[in-house]
């Protein structure tokens, strides 16, 4: 499997400055915004579901048991809350394409 760099904000701004027509500083508040968005979401426990690209979906956890793979002690594991990301079928089938 090939690596072909990170995608970050500025590539982000980047593009809908060429796209759109927005000065640069236009478009890196665009991005922020939307990412801010999705964050403040997120913190309140909300679900985000990008149409036609994927749902980051929040998960709690339970307290558990877990092992010390090096020592083989076994210690408690907090409750916690996770974030996973779930693709959308037309991402796959893009991924899949290559």
């Amino acid at each position: 499997m090939r690596s072909v760099g990170t995608l970050t904000r500025a590539d982000l701004a980047e593009t809908i400055n060429r796209k759109m027509g927005l000065s640069r500083a236009e478009s890196l508040q665009l991005v922020e915004a939307i990412l801010g968005k999705m964050s403040d979401a997120l913190a309140r426990g909300e679900n985000v579901k990008i149409s036609g690209f994927g749902s980051f979906v929040l998960r709690d956890k339970n307290e558990r048991i877990g092992r010390n793979p090096k020592t083989g002690v076994e210690v408690p594991i907090t409750p916690r809350r996770v974030m996973t990301f779930r693709a959308s079928q037309l991402l796959k089938e893009r991924i899949a394409k290559g």
